[in-house]
């Protein structure tokens, strides 16, 4: 069972795309299995529970459909009654009967019904061959056009734009999300490779330093403070290494491999921090706000309210059924006599609420319902729009910002590499080499949180813009 997951894992490990990446080659990062963003996010699609629970969100829909049409499925009922005391048949009475429902108010039913016995009721009463029934049931007002049968049926239609709004809503959180655990983990990778470097020039600087002590060069004061800020440079070394393993095991959360979790490789990296994962982003339109999916599921939920007080509101009408119903007799058990006009079966229900209490209030909460859904409505269309808006914004300044963090860390390398210079002739001290290595760092970490923060404005214009199942 071992030798079977251990191939699993690597065939997993191959559809992710986890492959050597020159282009990390040249940016000096060692020689890793590097999990593509591309390869992470299709993986994500076709296996995550959520993605799949969201193909679920439509067969759902789907059987909503079935089900409310079933209200205009055919109907037969049947039943049988009899009494025998004292040696006498009582009554017998068998009957049969089909009933076609119709959208609108009107049943279509057709019926049969056979009797005997010495003290059965003399209405009940038919001929050895019994009588047959085809008639006709209408509401004339309440429930005529507007029922629950024709309600039940169009609410499930609307339903299904609303499941697949809330599978699209579904899968755009679940991206969302996962590519921000994708940027939060190269982060935290590339900023321990610039943590890794500044730990590397502080361990020079204090062997330099220390060995300097000893011939005599530096004071004790020196060799304390490189030594301090080796530390310093260990302990923020150690701080990232710990963010960094919980940016992969968020990962992890996201990789799976049809019902099975897997891990990643202990030497699995991200791809490189400046690699653009969105390009040729459209700027924002109105339209693009308006077809939303949280926008559409919010209007198709009012859609359904809607529905609900259109049956609310023909509840006011008083309820009326005609029943006419000819009757055909039988000389035989095969065949039926011609039909007579004389023959049938005529009737009507009323009922009225004498206060329509129960209905009015009905009527006045869906109303109240439906007010606070198009505020809803409106208040999510506002706020997409401001956050579209001001995203895209941010974008530009984080572009701007980008440019001159990338000339901010060119010249502190300079510096840096300047006062080193001067400190090898003693021209320098280690508190000054310490202010230029802590400003060339924190320029690098800068950088990268800059691209970062940039590539994570990218995601929520794409997620507030309905654009980012697009990309």
């Amino acid at each position: 069972m071992m030798v079977i997951n251990y191939f699993k894992v690597l065939l997993v490990l191959l559809l992710l795309g986890l492959t050597n990446n020159e282009e990390l080659k040249g940016q000096g990062v060692s020689d890793s299995l590097v999990l593509s963003y591309d390869e992470y996010l299709e993986n994500i699609l076709i296996y995550h529970p959520i993605a799949r629970q969201a193909d679920l969100k439509q067969k759902i829909a789907e059987t909503q459909l079935m089900k409310a049409r079933g209200f205009l499925d055919p109907e037969i009922t049947a039943g049988w009654n009899e009494k025998s005391f004292d040696d006498k048949l009582y009554y017998r009475k068998y009957g049969a009967k089909l009933r076609f429902p119709t959208s609108i108010g009107l049943d279509v039913v057709g019926a049969y019904e056979n009797t005997q016995g010495d003290y059965l009721n003399p209405e009940n009463k038919t001929d050895e061959f019994g009588l047959w029934h085809v008639g006709l049931e209408l509401n004339i007002l309440n429930g005529l056009l507007v029922n629950e049968r024709s309600t039940a049926i169009k609410k499930a239609k609307v339903y299904q734009s609303l499941a697949e709004n809330e599978q699209q809503v579904l899968l755009n959180e679940l991206m969302y999300a996962a590519v921000s655990a994708y940027l939060t983990w190269q982060k935290y990778y590339f900023s321990l490779e610039v943590l890794e470097e500044n730990k590397a020039i502080a361990k020079t600087y204090f062997d330099n330093t220390r060995q300097a002590f000893l011939n005599g060069e530096k004071t004790s004061m020196d060799t304390l403070e490189a030594s301090i800020a080796y530390q310093e440079a260990d302990n923020y070394y150690l701080k990232n290494e710990m963010y960094l393993v919980k940016a992969r095991q968020i990962i992890e959360n996201y990789l799976w491999f049809e019902n099975m979790p897997i891990s990643l490789q202990d030497d699995a990296i991200p791809e490189y921090f400046k690699t653009p994962f969105f390009e040729n982003i459209a700027v924002y339109d109105v339209e693009y706000i308006e077809s939303h999916p949280k926008i559409l599921a919010a209007i198709n939920k009012l859609s359904m309210a809607e529905i609900d007080q259109r049956l609310k509101r023909e509840k006011f009408k008083p309820k009326l059924k005609l029943k006419y119903n000819p009757l055909l007799k039988t000389s035989d058990s095969y065949n039926i006599h011609s039909f007579s006009a004389s023959d049938y079966k005529l009737g009507f229900e009323f009922s009225m609420p004498l206060t329509f209490r129960k209905e009015r209030a009905d009527v006045n909460m869906g109303k109240l319902k439906i007010q606070d859904m198009e505020l809803d409505v409106e208040r999510k269309r506002n706020e997409l729009l401001n956050k579209t808006d001001a995203s895209w914004e941010q974008q530009l300044l984080l572009k701007r910002q980008i440019d001159i963090q990338n000339q901010n860390v060119v010249m502190y390398r300079q510096l840096l590499d300047g006062e080193s210079e001067k400190f090898k002739y003693g021209e320098s001290s280690v508190f000054l080499l310490n202010k230029r290595q802590e400003k060339y760092i924190n320029s690098q970490l800068k950088l990268t949180d800059a691209y970062i923060m940039q590539q994570l404005e990218v995601l929520n214009f794409l997620y507030y813009s309905n654009q980012l199942l697009a990309y």
